[in-house]
């Protein structure tokens, strides 16, 4: 159904008292506080055509209206469409990184998100996968301990520890080294010019087994990629739902406690070239039914390296999630073009 002009500001004028209230919304408080112009009568038919069609529903016999999921989606979609505004300010950290401490950044980023929406904020690193090497190091610990350092054209750092059975050879490890960047330099890793780098004939035995052992570190899509995702706010989320009455919310905390089911949440919005959001009903885990997610990529050049995201009941302020996640993204966009 097309919404008449004047049943959409009714709609949205429900969906911001109710966010702002708690409490359903009738038709008297609409014509005390909203600037509608229309008598309470009018106000009453228009709710019960809005509520016929879907978008409000009417929890109690005596009581006012609160908004569906469909109701939420409505008045978001309309948002969407307006001019695009600013987002909440954030504190300015990220740019103050250098190179190679990208995830420090995104681990601030996703503390202000946090503190800024009063939600749970949740911000991808980029996956190894998407970027190419900048610079390897192999950095002897111990005589049997050895770090396998990755610096990506990202600026994300990736850091694997091995352990040997016989000491290594220090020269050794310095010609590896060296060997490493020769060949991976501008690499992308996952890819076939990596695995030839671990297999060429010129390599003797001693070389051979040494990268055999160190060779994980430059395996991509594995555990250690579930473990790039940075939460700030997980108490915050969990008060919200429960100041709202939101039930599951042991099934929500044992979800957001296994990194790579959350970062399932995100593959989708990955994916996406705009604003994701889904809703209530929309999101694919029951446990989520009572939440939203708001979602947007950072990156280069039209690849996609993350996402920032906020997740929160279903009675938000979209206006002030969806500006805060638009901002915050592009902060981290900004910064990665300039480590790129």
């Amino acid at each position: 159904m097309a919404l008449k002009p004047r049943q959409k500001r009714i709609l949205h004028a429900v969906v911001e008292e109710h966010i702002a209230s708690g409490s359903p919304v009738g038709s008297r408080r609409l014509s005390e506080t909203g600037d509608l112009g229309v008598a309470p009568s009018t106000i009453r038919n228009d709710l019960s055509v809005l509520e016929e069609e879907g978008l409000l529903a009417h929890p109690h016999t005596s009581a006012g209206r609160v908004p569906t999921d469909e109701g939420y989606r409505h008045y978001v979609e309309s948002i969407l469409h307006e001019r695009r505004q600013g987002g909440p300010a954030l504190p300015p950290a990220a740019h103050e990184f250098h190179q190679g401490e990208i995830d420090e950044a995104l681990r601030e980023t996703a503390d202000a998100l946090s503190r800024v929406t009063e939600l749970l904020a949740v911000v991808s690193a980029p996956s190894m996968a998407f970027t190419t090497v900048r610079h390897v190091e192999v950095l002897q610990l111990q005589p049997h301990l050895v770090m396998v350092v990755i610096i990506a054209s990202s600026g994300r750092v990736a850091k694997r520890v091995f352990s040997f059975d016989r000491a290594v050879d220090q020269g050794l490890a310095d010609a590896m080294r060296s060997y490493l960047n020769e060949r991976l330099f501008g690499a992308r890793l996952g890819m076939r010019r990596v695995e030839q780098t671990f297999s060429e004939p010129e390599l003797s035995d001693m070389e051979r087994s040494f990268l055999a052992a160190i060779r994980p570190a430059f395996e991509v899509g594995g555990p250690a990629d579930a473990e790039d995702v940075h939460m700030g706010g997980t108490s915050r989320l969990l008060e919200a739902l429960n100041a709202q009455g939101v039930t599951h919310l042991d099934d929500l905390v044992d979800l957001l406690e296994e990194r790579c089911k959350v970062l399932e949440l995100l593959c989708d919005a990955l994916r996406e070239d705009g604003l994701y959001l889904r809703i209530g009903h929309e999101m694919s885990r029951p446990s989520l039914r009572g939440c939203a997610l708001v979602a947007a990529n950072y990156g280069v050049a039209n690849r996609n390296l993350g996402t920032v995201s906020v997740l929160g009941p279903t009675r938000m302020d979209y206006q002030r999630v969806i500006g805060a996640v638009r901002a915050s993204a592009d902060d981290l966009s900004t910064l990665i073009e300039e480590l790129w």
